[in-house]
């Protein structure tokens, strides 16, 4: 929830204000080097919105008025933006982690009843308010994190009925949690099992998709984005744009899980269509990286998902920047294959293992996370005009964000200049 706005707010003793201040859109190349970081600085929030960055002396006569908040040597930036999550769901799903781990691969535990599919068993035996009361908590630990916007999909219904009710549970998450929710049909995660039962149960299933579904949710405004699993073996790449196509057509924007386990053309899709984002990557092609580097489309890299699954390689994060490609971070926090809320060890598993500098992690934790979700104007930098998400670090160098991996160091969120976590 996003209470009223309140009284101006002057945020003063910062170790550093880390600002990602710059053009409203997703950086990439060079921009990506530089996240604004200011010492001896304040930060006036007037209105919900940030007023002035600069000087503490300066700004603090500018705004005398405002109710001071001391930051107490810490690091002062940008919520996080979490451009990708699966955050509506009923039971975890721990017993998969040991099938994994004796050797069973992602698709084999598919077939054998497991990830997607048990989730969808479970949230369509579950209440709506169920299933309230489940992902409030969750959320709460996301933001607790320093997570002040999150993207949240549907995706584990697979019917018209009980995707309708995932997007009627986010928005009624919505106006309870402290934090602001974008929400994404993705009644495209999965062909149902019972599609895939008769001959014409793919087609008809897609049918359902583009003539029923995705005109109901544009019509009852419960999504902001349609997206679909581009991969072999769930939706190829011409029935993706089949799909897409009518999302655009109903006035929801596109995005696409792509290229996650085996290239199969997501990226270029991605790319031809202008997609907002394309999302995982873990195995695109030189072709795709290409695509992406020479259009708008963010690359959203989920390295918590590849780490989780055990793979040996991640998405090929250097090669997308130094190519050219906007680069965005998220958790793709799930029940079965990332089931973490911290956000901030995702930015370690990009330094260590993507090889990102902190910098660009931070960058593409901030600003390239809302440009993925068509918030580049709004917030993701802290700079006049802006929204004041905000979030409040235990550390004093911004470099330490993703250096002490797993360790809890947010004080507190704001979010439009309201207190909201800590």
């Amino acid at each position: 929830m996003i209470p009223d706005l309140g009284r101006p707010l002057l945020f003063v003793n910062a170790a550093q204000v880390v600002t990602c201040a710059g053009p409203a859109r997703a950086r990439r190349g060079a921009e990506m080097r530089d996240a604004g970081v200011l010492t001896g600085a304040a930060v006036a929030v007037v209105d919900g919105r940030i007023a002035a960055v600069g000087p503490r002396d300066e700004v603090e006569r500018r705004y005398a008025s405002a109710d001071q908040v001391d930051c107490g040597g810490g690091v002062l930036m940008p919520g996080l933006v979490d451009s990708h999550t699966h955050a509506i769901f009923g039971r975890p799903r721990a017993e998969e982690q040991e099938m994994r781990a004796s050797g069973l691969d992602y698709m084999e535990i598919a077939r054998r009843g497991g990830g997607i599919h048990s989730s969808v068993r479970d949230l369509r035996a579950r209440s709506e308010d169920e299933l309230v009361s489940m992902a409030v908590p969750r959320l709460q630990r996301l933001a607790s994190h320093g997570t002040t916007t999150v993207e949240v999909k549907s995706g584990y219904g697979l019917t018209l009925e009980d995707e309708i009710k995932t997007l009627r549970v986010i928005a009624r998450v919505s106006s309870i949690v402290q934090v602001r929710l974008v929400p994404t049909f993705l009644g495209a995660h999965e062909v149902p099992l019972e599609a895939r039962a008769t001959a014409d149960g793919r087609k008809n299933y897609i049918s359902l998709l583009v003539h029923e579904m995705i005109p109901r949710v544009a019509e009852q405004g419960l999504a902001r984005f349609a997206d679909v699993f581009c991969e072999p073996g769930v939706y190829t790449v011409a029935e993706s744009r089949e799909i897409l196509g009518a999302a655009r057509r109903a006035g929801l924007g596109i995005k696409l899980h792509a290229d996650e386990l085996r290239s199969s053309g997501g990226a270029e899709l991605a790319a031809e269509l202008g997609a907002t984002s394309a999302d995982h990557l873990g195995a695109i092609s030189d072709d795709g990286i290409r695509a992406l580097a020479g259009s708008e489309t963010v690359a959203t890299l989920l390295p918590g998902t590849l780490l989780f699954l055990g793979k040996d390689r991640q998405a090929p994060a250097r090669a997308l920047l130094d190519g050219g490609a906007a680069v965005a971070l998220a958790t793709d926090f799930n029940p079965g294959t990332s089931p973490t809320p911290n956000f901030p060890l995702i930015l370690t598993l990009a330094v260590s293992q993507l090889r990102m500098s902190a910098a660009e992690a931070v960058l593409a934790a901030t600003v390239n996370g809302a440009a993925a979700l068509g918030l580049a104007g709004e917030t993701g930098q802290v700079a006049p005009g802006f929204r004041a998400d905000l979030a409040l670090f235990d550390l004093e160098d911004v470099r330490e964000l993703p250096y002490w991996y797993g360790d809890h160091r947010c004080r507190r969120t704001w979010v439009d200049g309201r207190h909201a976590t800590g």
